[in-house]
């Protein structure tokens, strides 16, 4: 028993499968959303305010900002935020000792089948009675007249519950990191947030949190002068891709200018990421707050990154900071 997510799916199941939930992601939902999401930013950086002048970043704020916005935006209940948050970090933390559940595949699998278990009883609440928000529109799609299996449903919740908050927080703590480590860049955008946007754009680059797919060749081709015959497993690469000499000027400076700026964070093509548009508001929306307010940063320990070869950041942030 596994995930079988839209990142597992190829057209045309993937356009149909896509479009569940591709409206609650486009340009009009998220001009609606934003209010919220300014909102919850304030909210977390009062938060730092009050923590005093030290916090672990990455546990205390990252985490905590965009499960809200995501978990909301499906409807969940905020008192099973919590739940939600440890069962991605063991989702994605497998291979983490402070995160994983076990050390033993079945008690990895038993991870996936408490998400499924979960989502389940969700779905059935849901198709008896419907509300306005996202985990009802899976609940109650249609494809071909049919609604989706139960996998199907429960694999689309997971995505969106679990990689739709833990790649937000991880470049959230990223960026904030590369601030404090490249004082001048910190100082740049602190007195022009018009950079914002680009800013934006350089911290999902330079974090990259999808580390990389595993993809199927679908038929025989060449890249760079290597042959890849058909059916042979490929590996992406994107933490490379955005490092890549041949795309970016310098591309191991830390550039809150950078432009153009054309990462693969996001994925390329069909694929590309359902929620971008609402990753990068988050992100702004955080930094615009913040910065404004920040009166000086520093590390205030040795920052820690989750162990895994497929999505994540740091797990730990220590900073002592002041805020007005």
């Amino acid at each position: 028993m596994g995930l079988r997510t839209l990142i597992h799916m190829d057209d045309p199941q993937h356009r149909a499968v896509r479009a569940i939930g591709a409206d609650w992601f486009r340009p009009k939902a998220m001009r609606a959303l934003k209010v919220r999401v300014d909102e919850l930013a304030k909210i977390h950086v009062d938060k730092m305010m009050a923590a005093g002048n030290e916090c672990d970043f990455a546990q205390e704020v990252a985490v905590n900002y965009p499960l809200y916005v995501i978990l909301s935006l499906l409807g969940l209940p905020e008192s099973d935020f919590g739940r939600m948050l440890k069962l991605t970090q063991e989702l994605f933390g497998g291979d983490d000792a402070e995160f994983r559940r076990g050390t033993t595949l079945e008690q990895q699998l038993q991870v996936l089948l408490d998400f499924f278990g979960y989502f389940n009883a969700l779905t059935a609440s849901r198709r008896e009675r419907p509300t306005e928000d996202l985990a009802s529109a899976i609940a109650n799609a249609r494809i071909d007249g049919e609604p989706l299996s139960d996998v199907d449903t429960a694999s689309y919740y997971v995505i969106v519950a679990s990689a739709g908050h833990d790649t937000t927080s991880a470049t959230i703590a990223g960026g904030l990191q590369a601030l404090i480590e490249n004082p001048d860049q910190r100082e740049r955008l602190t007195d022009d947030l018009g950079l914002m946007p680009l800013a934006t754009e350089e911290m999902i680059r330079w974090v990259t949190p999808v580390k990389e797919f595993m993809r199927t060749a679908a038929e025989d081709t060449t890249v760079r002068g290597v042959p890849i015959a058909k059916g042979e497993a490929v590996y992406l690469s994107y933490v490379s891709g955005n490092r890549d000499e041949d795309v970016f000027d310098d591309p191991f400076r830390f550039d809150v200018g950078r432009d153009p700026n054309k990462h693969l964070a996001f994925g390329h093509g069909v694929h590309f990421c359902l929620g971008a548009a609402l990753a990068r508001m988050e992100v702004s929306s955080f930094f615009t707050e913040l910065l404004p307010r920040l009166k000086s940063i520093e590390l205030n320990g040795e920052p820690e990154l989750i162990s895994t070869t497929f999505v994540g950041g740091l797990k730990h942030l220590p900073i002592r900071y002041s805020l007005r």
